[in-house]
């Protein structure tokens, strides 16, 4: 029986200061709050200057100097890129040898060759003294009594002077006061609280029994062996009533228990008893471990009981036949019985999992390892997955410092009986064309040639790199040109086929692959990416367009490309297994885009989907509509052409320099492997100066080894005739390691030594490249051997290093071997232990691809409702339906956040699909990127989410961009809120680049820059202001954030601009829309204009038109020689003069006329006064046209006018449209014409107010009475009554009839179209025939459109009835005078109308007219309405003559001025 025990007895209380741990706690918390969330924004709390300097919080100015002096020192020391942990142990190592004065002196070429070990290159002896002088200043600065190897202990016995009395004990608080580390981001006890925490951790009373030793002083393991050991001893001295199997299993029953750590360690100590606190101390510390290990016991345990309980419910495939023993037969028996008790046991919540395990079961499990755990080291972090299953054959190797796996090449399958090959020639015609120089197709081609070429089945292929997946590509894109093929002629506008490639450099080649097969066919293929825009006219003649995902999806994303989108009848997409990286999202946003336009239009666009081979491909299938049974192919590397051995190698060792020389070790091992077999090698490295290192490291170490033999090319034949033209390369590596047969290749090259290199090494010349991966995306160079050497890769959209991708690792394995020379192909990667099990995972295709959707659900919901495809909650969550989230959700639900309880209440997750779409839309309104109205759930688009879905800005970019964004900014305000766009986030500082950040400052940036260099925004305003300077960069890490940056800051530019005039900013609008073109031409606003033309013009007349301050206005009015003393260079006055002509300008003039009080309409007339030159203008050139009020800061018009080279030599151009005016009248608008490419382009044209005559305030609009609908009975006659279908006329008719039917009256009836009017018309018609049957009716209708519709429907319904004759007169058709003489109703337009009047004195019909109908009469405002003026002037006029009443009816839409249009038809005529 178990007796209570006292919680903590007097003994134990009466040390403990509560005050001192409390303190200590604020302290902790203090720092905690102290620090910013992001590590990376600032570097004040740099690891390494804690390291090196005590007391760096306190450091002062001249000391903190000096250690920027020492890094930046360090940084020219390694010339090269190294990861950030990596330069900081060069830099401590650095200071630890040269930083103490007395080791100053001593042997410096010793530490010279220490050093160069370290570093992996020679290096100069200034660089050094140069670094060895810093070090030494560093030390001298700081005080003499502490030094760095110092700082622990002063950490953690406390420094003595702050003191206040008692003895100097070193206190440890008791565990319940220890912080929990993950309360924030994992980050509450970061760099600073480090030694206050090792101080609290080591135990509670350092004062104890010296013979109680803590099991933590050996450092041993914390797992359940230890406890059992622990629980023997206690049982052992008597100090626990539990047996020495109930204890360990109490103990973690407790551990394991959801309760706060106090009420833990009270239960232990019920448990354990008094005496054994270091041991309940131990159990508190390292309770994680054990709670680890038991729930890995625990985990293996069940899986053992799942495993047999679910043997039993194997499918039988074929027939089986068991045979079995009677006694056999009856323990199963007994075996299931058990089985289904614990089943039911556990359906009914009877025990948790640790009541059931016994503690030997539980301990056992936790010990057994996996069958790979001994095989691949399996680290922390992300990439610390298990291997499942490897290849047959496979060995492990272990040698000092790393590990070696290699995998066996898998043999080709043997061709299958009636498997064959498909020739050529059994293709059609067209198509053979296209495979010119095959004979025949390869086993994977012809495998789903029948499929591919003869159904519309939509297909995913997997297969491995290097089978041909661009000819089933091909052979999708012949099978649909033949659908279009129609009596021997192809019908190009009738498609458009669309190839989805996931590289640029992809996407080229492709291109140029394509666009040379296809030409025989007259097929146009283009390239659309980032690097290449088409124009409109461009994507029209394209039949085949070859882009990236982004770029199509930022196209398919407008509506005003819709039309080009539903051209599309085949959706080719490459490297579906992209899904699983991070762009993943964009190709799910496509598919999905693409299926609901299938199902909304009923249109077919086939989907074919290429990927590498991949374990999940089923579901792969389902998200692309792929049919298993008809359109799945899946073929494992036994299908490669060339089989591939692999060879995975972790290195283990830990230290930096001793890792170095192993990695340059290993891959110089396997180099020369492969070339004793006779073979080539490619290593890969991933940054361009590691290229030539590395190469340099190669023929270093073969000179040491004695085999430079094996890398010598002088016996080649070719030798001497490539020699020559190596030669001739500026390459200082090309040259100097071409005599040792080794090359090197990265973008950086010359396109000549590029391509010098690739031919050097396809004949042979070369042994081994050294190259980056571009080589292996951008061309076609395979070789035997492919060595990745390191997976570490820059990349500044992750903000540092990165693993190499999947994508990026298979396509350098696919370079591997030659097709036509090899048997098999080798590709090695050298990485570290702890990733091996990650690549050895990834590239035996046992990775499953999960979605990574739903980081990017906001943005993609809003470019679906800015589309228009989604408006509501039920249409988002059909949208979602088409993705492969939706699909992957349900297969594996835990990995996106989904529990069990939650799949069991909700088997098809409709919940938390509509929960993801509802909290995204929540998100989406909060930032005014959309309406969400929550009641109805209807999503209603914005300005603002229309303008981030154009320009592809992130949600939580337009967040910033709402809190920061105001009317009035300057210039660094703008660069500042630019750099904390989300899209730079990832940006991070580092130490090494300090120096040459502040270097720029100083040089390259014009404006302030908030924060500094230190801080993470700081950093990326200067780059920012780095481009548009056109500054020069040196660290690596620099260079590849600037180019990051470059690539997203036109488009954020934009949008911003487009924000600013969508809000009707005046001056920020102007103001952004300068930074845009600035951008553009990185040229900055306050520099001179011509510096445009800088290609043409040299910089020294430049700097001296900008000393001078001449700006364009001046310069034109001046004379040529004047201009050329200005600048002092007479020839250059005539150039500046030619080119002052090539520059845009407008001349601007307008003309106001008043509408109402409230609407003003502008007429501006726009005369282009430059010369147009192609080389500078392009094909066309487009300006902003904005009217603005200066007074208010606001836009109240603004549009796009495109001026092309037709246009600049015609006429000036005339624009019309409405502005709006406000009572009190401002006293002028401005006119603005802006260029949108070229600075300082633009005119303005002021309007003044002043003498403005605006109409009459009163409204002229009759109201609409509420009256009984008039039967059509009230015309009194039968034959009227029988014209109309209807039985009672419409409000409007109902009260004008009587005006119309019973009197003579002029009338003017402005309504809506759709009100009527016409019969309207008719009415008065009637009248005229009731009581003048001899006089005729004209009506005049200004097009001759409609002249012809009111004829077809008068001949119908009205003239063959009331037996009446009807005429029409346009310039098309004229009829005699009979005609028009026998003629009641004469139909006009009134050109005809106003040349047959003018001699109506000798035409005796028009005299007969006594009804005039004008049609559209509020076109008096437009350029006809002279004619219709003269027309009822001269009808007046012909009337009085007669003394014949003529009655007019003028029909229109509601117009504002309609007394002024009624007076024309009323007022008296004058001869």
């Amino acid at each position: 029986m178990l007796m209570q025990l006292p919680r903590l007895t007097s003994s134990l209380r009466s040390p403990f200061d509560i005050d001192e741990a409390y303190l200590q706690r604020k302290v902790i918390l203090q720092n905690y709050l102290r620090k910013p969330n992001n590590t990376a924004n600032s570097l004040h709390e740099s690891e390494l200057a804690r390291k090196i300097i005590d007391g760096w919080e306190e450091a002062s100015t001249e000391v903190r100097q000096a250690y920027r002096q020492f890094i930046g020192g360090v940084v020219e020391l390694i010339d090269g890129e190294v990861q950030s942990e990596e330069f900081r142990e060069v830099a401590w190592n650095v200071y630890r040898i040269f930083g103490e004065e007395e080791s100053a002196d001593s042997n410096f070429t010793e530490k010279k060759s220490k050093l160069q070990k370290l570093i992996g290159h020679a290096i100069s002896d200034a660089r050094l003294q140069k670094v060895a002088a810093l070090s030494q200043r560093l030390y001298g600065l700081q005080p003499r009594n502490s030094g760095a190897a110092l700082i622990v202990e002063s950490h953690v016995n406390g420094s003595g002077d702050d003191l206040e009395f008692g003895a100097d004990l070193a206190f440890q608080a008791p565990a319940r006061f220890l912080m929990d580390t993950s309360l924030e981001d994992g980050e509450m006890l970061g760099e600073e609280s480090a030694a206050p925490l090792s101080m609290l951790h080591d135990g509670w009373y350092d004062h104890g029994d010296p013979g109680q030793n803590h099991s933590t002083a050996d450092g041993g393991n914390f797992d359940l062996s230890w406890l059992r050991d622990a629980c023997d001893q206690i049982v052992g001295e008597s100090t626990s009533q539990l047996s020495q199997d109930d204890l360990p299993m109490a103990i973690c029953r407790v551990l394991d228990s959801d309760k706060p750590g106090e009420e833990i360690a009270g239960d232990l100590l019920d448990l354990v008893g008094d005496s054994a606190f270091e041991i309940v101390q131990d159990l508190i510390l390292h309770r994680k471990e054990l709670v680890d290990a038991i729930h890995r016991g625990l985990s293996l345990l069940k899986s053992d009981k799942t495993a047999s309980n679910t043997q039993s419910r194997m499918p039988s495939y074929g027939t089986q036949v068991t045979i079995q023993t009677e006694s056999a037969k009856q323990i199963d028996k007994l075996r299931r019985k058990e089985e289904k008790r614990n089943r039911r046991g556990t359906e009914h919540g009877v025990e948790s999992d640790v009541s059931v395990a016994s503690f030997s079961s539980l301990l056992q499990a936790s010990e057994r390892k996996n069958p790979f755990d001994n095989l691949i080291g399996s680290g922390q972090g992300p990439h610390s997955l298990s291997v499942t299953a490897l290849p047959q054959g496979t060995v492990r190797k272990h040698y000092k410092g790393y590990e070696e796996v290699i995998i066996p090449p898998t043999p080709t399958t043997e061709m299958k009986p009636g498997e064959k090959l498909i020739e050529i020639k059994e293709l059609d015609d067209f198509a053979q064309a296209a495979f010119h120089g095959y004979k025949s197709l390869n086993r994977i081609q012809s495998w789903i040639f029948q499929t591919v070429y003869y159904t519309n089945e939509n297909i995913l292929v997997c297969a491995p790199t290097g089978a041909g997946k661009t000819n089933i590509a091909m052979i999708s894109v012949l099978h649909e040109i033949g659908q279009h093929f129609k009596d021997g002629y192809l019908h190009k506008d009738e498609f458009k086929i669309v190839y989805v490639a996931p590289m640029k450099a992809l996407a080229a080649e492709v291109t140029s692959t394509f666009s040379h097969r296809l030409s025989p066919l007259n097929m146009t293929v283009r390239e659309l990416t980032g690097d290449m825009q088409l124009s409109k006219s461009e994507l029209e003649e394209t039949q085949m367009i070859v882009t990236t995902p982004e770029k199509w999806d930022v196209i398919t994303r407008k509506n005003s490309d819709m039309s080009l989108s539903m051209l599309v009848k085949l959706l080719i997409i490459d490297e579906v297994h992209l899904l699983n990286d991070d762009r993943g999202p964009v190709i799910e946003a496509l598919v999905a885009r693409t299926l609901r336009q299938v199902e909304s239009t009923q249109t077919m666009i086939r989907i074919v989907g290429l990927s590498a081979t991949l374990p999940n491909y089923l579901e792969v299938a389902q998200f692309l509509r792929v049919s298993p049974e008809t359109g799945l192919f899946f073929f494992d590397s036994s299908y490669r052409p060339v089989p591939l051995a692999q060879q995975y190698i972790g290195i283990s060792e830990q230290n930096f320099a001793a890792r170095n020389d192993l990695l340059n070790e290993i891959c110089y091992k396997k180099v020369v492997d492969s070339l004793k077999q006779g073979h080539q090698a490619m290593v890969f490295v991933h940054s361009r100066k590691d290229t030539a290192k590395t190469a340099e490291k190669l023929v270093e170490l073969a000179r040491n080894n004695e085999d430079l033999e094996l890398f010598r090319n002088d016996e080649h034949p070719q030798f001497a005739l490539f020699k020559k033209e190596v030669m001739k390369s500026r390459n200082k590596d090309l040259v100097e390691l071409f005599g040792s047969g080794v090359g090197v290749h990265h973008a950086g090259m010359l396109r000549a030594d590029r391509g010098l290199t690739e031919r050097l090494f396809s004949g042979g010349l070369l042994k081994v490249l050294v190259c980056t991966a571009t080589l292996a995306w951008g061309v076609n160079l395979p070789a035997h051997t492919v060595v990745i050497k390191g997976t570490q890769l820059y990349d500044p959209k992750a903000g540092g290093w990165r693993d190499l991708g999947m994508l990026d690792v298979m396509q350098i394995f696919g370079r591997a071997g030659r097709p036509q020379f090899d048997k098999s192909g080798e590709g090695i990667i050298i990485t570290s232990h702890d990733k091996l099990a990650y690549y050895l995972r990834l590239l035996t295709s046992q990775l499953p691809i999960e979605s990574q959707f739903i980081s990017s659900l906001k943005d993609n919901l809003n470019a679906e409702v800015a589309l228009g495809t989604v408006t509501n909650v039920k249409e988002a969550c059909a949208w979602l339906g088409y993705t492969y989230l939706f699909i992957r959700m349900r297969q594996n639900p835990l990995a996106y956040g989904i529990g069990w309880d939650e799949v069991i209440e909700d088997p098809s997750l409709s919940l938390k699909q509509r929960a993801l779409v509802t909290d995204a839309a929540r998100a989406l309104d909060k930032a005014k990127m959309m309406r969400f109205d929550e009641k109805s759930g209807n999503f209603y688009c914005t300005e603002l989410g229309r303008i981030a879905s154009h320009f592809y800005i992130q949600y939580s970019s337009v967040e910033t961009y709402n809190e920061l964004l105001r009317r009035h900014m300057n210039d660094s305000e703008v660069i500042d809120m630019v750099a904390r766009s989300s899209e730079f986030e990832n940006i991070v500082v580092r130490e090494e680049e300090q120096n040459e950040l502040e270097m720029l400052l100083r040089s390259s940036c014009p404006l302030e820059v908030r924060g500094g260099p230190s801080n993470k925004h700081g950093k990326i305003s200067i780059l920012i202001q780095l481009y548009i300077s056109r500054g020069s960069i040196d660290t690596f890490s620099l260079v590849s954030d600037a180019s990051y940056i470059s690539a997203s800051l036109a488009r954020i530019m934009r949008a911003l601009f487009e924000i600013c005039l969508r809000r009707g900013w005046s001056e920020m609008s102007l103001f952004m829309l300068e930074y845009c073109k600035a951008v553009d031409r990185q040229i900055w606003p306050h520099q001179h204009p011509l510096r445009q033309f800088d290609k043409d013009l040299s910089a020294e007349i430049l700097r001296k038109l900008e000393e001078r301050g001449s700006d364009l206005d001046h310069l034109q009015e001046m004379e040529e020689k004047d201009i050329g003393a200005l600048i002092r260079y007479a020839p250059g006055g005539r150039l500046i003069k030619q080119y002052l002509g090539y520059f845009p300008r407008i001349q601007l003039s307008a003309t106001v006329s008043p509408i109402t009080r409230t609407v003003l309409k502008l007429d501006l007339l726009i005369i282009p006064e430059f010369i147009w030159k192609d080389r500078f203008h392009g094909a066309a050139q487009r300006w902003w046209i904005l009217v603005e009020d200066s007074e208010n800061d606001h836009i109240y018009h603004s549009e796009l006018l495109t001026l092309t080279k037709r246009m600049i030599r015609g006429e000036p151009h005339k624009l019309s449209f409405t502005v709006p005016i406000f009572e009190p009248h401002p006293p002028q608008y401005y006119i603005r014409a802006v260029s949108d490419s070229w600075l300082h382009a633009e005119s303005f044209y002021t309007i003044s107010f002043h003498n403005l005559a605006l109409p009459e305030a009163r409204t002229s609009h009759t109201e609409l009475l509420d009256l009984k609908p008039l039967p059509v009975t009230s015309l009194g006659n039968n034959s009227y009554e029988a014209l109309y279908s209807f039985s009672h006329f419409n409000p409007i008719q109902t009260q004008i009839f009587h005006i119309l039917y019973h009197s003579d009256n002029n009338v003017l009836l402005g309504a809506p179209t759709g009100s009527g009017k016409t019969i309207a018309a008719e009415l008065a018609m009637l009248r005229l025939f009731n009581t003048q049957p001899d006089m005729k009716v004209i009506y005049i209708a200004p097009l001759k459109a409609i002249v012809r519709e009111r004829m077809n429907d008068w001949r119908k319904h009205l003239v063959s009835q009331l037996g009446k004759q009807m005429v029409e007169m346009t310039g098309d058709y004229t009829p005699d005078l009979m005609a028009l003489l026998s003629a009641d109703i004469i139909i006009s337009t009134p050109e005809k109308w106003d040349g047959i009047s003018r001699n109506w004195h000798s035409r005796s019909y028009v005299t007969k007219v006594g009804l005039v109908i004008l049609d559209e009469i509020h076109l008096l405002g437009a350029d006809r309405g002279p004619i219709l003026e003269v027309i009822v002037s001269r009808m007046r006029y012909i009337s009085s003559q007669t003394e014949r009443a003529v009655r007019f009816v003028g029909l229109s839409t509601a117009l504002a001025n309609a007394r002024c249009v009624h007076l024309i038809q009323s007022q008296a005529p004058k001869s």
